[in-house]
């Protein structure tokens, strides 16, 4: 019953091969890559590149669209109420959701501005 836990120790004991000069092999890219610091730096890039950049870029967009915002425009909130610009502060839009009828909404609920058909525009066509 023990056998097949000491055939296990020994292969793990057998060192590897012997080089030249008597040390033993690096092992090509497995063996740069068999440390833990990095296999840490590659996840960080794959991590980097899958979500960090991505949402960076997304935000940066979303907060030049509130620069551009404009008296007149029509937007849509991120609660789902569509208007029209009134009324412009620092932190705070005042739209008009019917006649006669406006609300207060912070710059930061706003999710985007409203193309002339009642819907958001499509995204630029990459080149």
């Amino acid at each position: 019953m023990l056998d097949w836990l000491t055939t296990g120790t020994a292969w793990a004991m057998g060192g590897g091969q012997q080089s030249a000069s008597g040390g033993e092999s690096a092992g090509g890219l497995g063996g740069l890559l068999s440390g833990p610091i990095p296999m840490l730096v590659l996840m960080f890039v794959i991590f980097y590149f899958l979500l960090i950049r991505p949402q960076q870029k997304k935000a940066k967009a979303h907060k030049a669209m509130l620069a551009n915002i404009h008296k007149g425009d029509k937007i849509l909130t991120n609660g789902g109420i569509y208007g029209r610009v009134t009324g412009l502060d620092d932190q705070n839009l005042t739209l008009e959701i019917a006649p006669q009828v406006r609300i207060k909404v912070s710059r930061g609920h706003i999710a985007g501005v409203v193309g002339a058909g009642g819907a958001p525009p499509a995204p630029p066509a990459k080149k």
